[in-house]
């Protein structure tokens, strides 16, 4: 079930592949992200060290907590198999890919953090996926 998305990561970028990454919370950032309580928007992920750690997203502080010193932008560390880390550091070096946080999705009561491979779009593919999605809406709206 997806409890946040980010619509634009695919708008800007042409998704070509798919992973799902565990993510290490406090309980606070658990409960908040549950509410919905998070933005993925302008956050990416990067691989140093052979670790995945998503950065800039932001995560509410959750209204009922008492955490002193509370930085709703950390960098969050990302739980992944070795041969998923190897697999998207590879696609790292290639310089016209982006590792793209798509959502936020709870699995079995953990929260999982859905990765896309993305290549940028140009403005006329921008314009293109628009016109697409332009028309596909007018054909539901007729039927």
């Amino acid at each position: 079930m997806q409890l946040v998305g980010n619509r634009k990561a695919r708008f800007e970028y042409e998704i070509s592949e798919k992973f799902v990454a565990g993510i290490v919370l406090s309980g606070h950032e658990v409960k908040s992200v549950r509410l919905g309580q998070a933005r993925l928007v302008g956050s990416f992920v990067q691989i140093l060290d052979g670790e995945a750690f998503l950065l800039n997203a932001l995560i509410s502080p959750y209204k009922f907590a008492t955490v002193p010193d509370y930085e709703p932008q950390q960098t969050r560390k990302l739980l992944l198999k070795k041969s998923e880390l190897l697999a998207l550091q590879s696609f790292n070096k290639d310089k016209n890919r982006a590792l793209v946080p798509l959502a936020f999705e709870l699995e079995r009561n953990r929260i999982k953090v859905v990765i896309g491979i993305g290549k940028p779009r140009k403005k006329v593919d921008k314009r293109a996926y628009l016109k697409k999605r332009a028309e596909v809406r007018d054909q539901r709206a007729l039927l």
